[in-house]
């Protein structure tokens, strides 16, 4: 049988998707407010007018490289809660896929951390919002349960817990940089050692 053929990435969609990186970098060193559409177009050495044919604002570029990150991020959630791991194997993985996210789009999640807040005010940002609703019901979830299965101490505040990982996580984001000295499955590893270590039922 004939093999598939993947898709052709166009000219004009290979642009965009560097545009796009490339104004996700200004997001996250600058900040939401005082980035302007000028300052993007700078860095990419074109005139303003010129990123106006890919893109109708800043606000358009935001929130594609919002949801390009949130979409791919859940991707990976998705498939591991439907693996029906245990919770242990299950808070594992989903910190090995935070750190393959950073990975992939680590000024994204620095946008994410630094604006959220503040976007979700605005109609157009409010699937913001909602991720953070399923976000933190998937890892509650999995804390609960493995506290229920006596996986993780019985004395365990669940909800501390999952505001102390997900911080500890995140703000990797300041700090990591693709192509360093470590990959995103060993910093998830260095960073679960310690995790695990504190929550999990002593033999």
């Amino acid at each position: 049988m004939p093999t598939k053929k993947k898709p052709q990435v166009t000219v004009a969609a290979a642009r965009r998707g560097e545009l796009l990186g490339i104004a996700a970098e200004v997001f996250a060193e600058h900040g939401y407010n005082a980035t302007t559409v000028r300052r993007i177009a700078d860095h990419a050495g074109m005139l303003a007018g010129s990123l106006y044919y890919h893109f109708d604002s800043k606000e358009s570029m935001l929130e594609e490289i919002l949801r390009t990150f949130l979409d791919e991020l859940w991707d990976g959630y998705d498939t591991v809660l439907a693996s029906r791991l245990g919770p242990r194997e299950t808070l594992q993985a989903l910190v090995t896929e935070s750190f393959r996210e950073i990975d992939r789009h680590r000024a994204a999640v620095a946008i994410y951390q630094k604006e959220s807040r503040q976007l979700v005010a605005q109609e157009r940002f409010a699937f913001l919002a909602e991720s953070q609703v399923r976000f933190e019901k998937a890892w509650l979830g999995t804390l609960e349960r493995g506290v229920a299965e006596h996986v993780f101490r019985a004395d365990l505040d669940v909800r501390l817990t999952y505001r102390f990982v997900r911080d500890t996580v995140w703000v990797a984001a300041s700090w990591y940089r693709p192509g360093g000295g470590h990959s995103p499955e060993e910093i998830a590893r260095q960073y679960l050692s310690m995790v695990l270590d504190g929550i999990a039922v002593r033999d």
